[in-house]
């Protein structure tokens, strides 16, 4: 790991002073689970030369409700999140997305808006400086998508442009079902974003000087039954190959409304709005289940090697329409 300038920022304002003083050459660390394999690998382009620490500034740790929903701070941990009362019991599939992710002792220190922002996975954006070079690609803002000619397994169906790297983050796609937003500090206001329009192609939609200070999430109705389901390869401590966040209401066995979003398929939560249309109004029978977890995955084109993700999708999308049902 090369040498860097390490700051603990106090204020929120400090914090985004900062990243505007560095012009781009400076990253925050909240949880530091992603940020110290980053810096090790060094496999960024742009080795930052301040490394800003913001657990140091009060407040954004906390989970408070209200009566129009939940506050949750972007530095409170997965832990804290997996074990609230108030989570599990009235906003359940975030609380099983934060305890999706890896092993405990990651999530003791892993923090929501750290979880949001990570970096991507691909192993070709990733690959370590140290082993004969970085690799250049689309995402790095030179070359192409190795993954298209490459070992693609694991990468997107759906809404790969250029960059077919799948957003990593469990949480991110349990937010979007929830139709949460995201509270975001700059140098000249503060700004809400849907957590489902804060992913891009090639990362997020962040400007220079902005970070996250608070996750919003509006108050479910009280009978709708929320279900995370994530496909790995190892449980429960691997990255998602295929998730399915969904929140769907039943009045009298019929579905009354119905949220889905997809994870691991393409490079931000998807929610797969044709799905949803397809339930509501109807029971929860496996017919129904059937035609939306096809429609869940119209359009899709996948690569080489990971045409398998289709039918996995399907599978978990099915999955928790008919565990909705009982």
């Amino acid at each position: 790991m090369r040498s860097f300038k390490h700051i603990n920022a106090r204020t929120v304002d400090e914090a985004c002073a900062l990243l505007r003083e560095y012009k781009g050459k400076a990253m925050l660390n909240a949880g530091g689970t992603d940020l110290l394999s980053t810096l090790k690998g060094e496999f960024l382009s742009n080795y930052p030369e301040a490394v800003i620490n913001i657990k140091t500034i009060p407040g954004l740790d906390d989970i408070r409700e209200d009566s129009k929903g939940l506050r949750i701070g972007a530095l409170t941990t997965l832990s804290n999140i997996a074990g609230s009362s108030v989570v599990k019991e009235k906003y359940k599939v975030l609380a099983e997305a934060a305890y999706a992710v890896a092993t405990p002792q990651i999530r003791n220190m892993a923090t929501l808006a750290g979880n949001l922002c990570q970096e991507v996975r691909c192993w070709y954006y990733r690959y370590p400086h140290a082993i004969g070079g970085r690799l250049l690609c689309w995402r790095k803002g030179s070359g192409p998508c190795l993954a298209v000619s490459g070992d693609n397994r694991y990468h997107a169906i759906l809404g790969g442009k250029g960059c077919f790297a799948v957003s990593p983050s469990d949480t991110a796609v349990a937010l979007t079902a929830l139709n949460a937003v995201m509270k975001i500090a700059g140098a000249r206001k503060n700004r809400i974003v849907p957590v489902k329009d804060f992913f891009t192609t090639l990362g997020n939609v962040l400007q220079p000087g902005e970070i996250v200070t608070e996750i919003q999430i509006p108050k479910p109705l009280d009978e709708a039954k929320q279900t995370f389901l994530k496909l790995t390869l190892r449980r429960p401590v691997d990255f998602a190959i295929v998730s399915v966040a969904s929140v769907i209401s039943l009045e009298n066995g019929i579905c009354k409304d119905a949220s889905i979003a997809l994870g691991a398929v393409a490079p931000m939560p998807i929610k797969v709005l044709k799905a949803e249309r397809i339930i509501k109004g109807k029971p929860l029978e496996s017919r129904t289940a059937e035609e939306a977890a096809e429609a869940a995955v119209v359009g899709a084109k996948p690569l080489s090697m990971n045409a398998y993700k289709i039918e996995e999708t399907k599978v978990l999308v099915r999955r928790a329409i008919l565990q909705s049902s009982s």
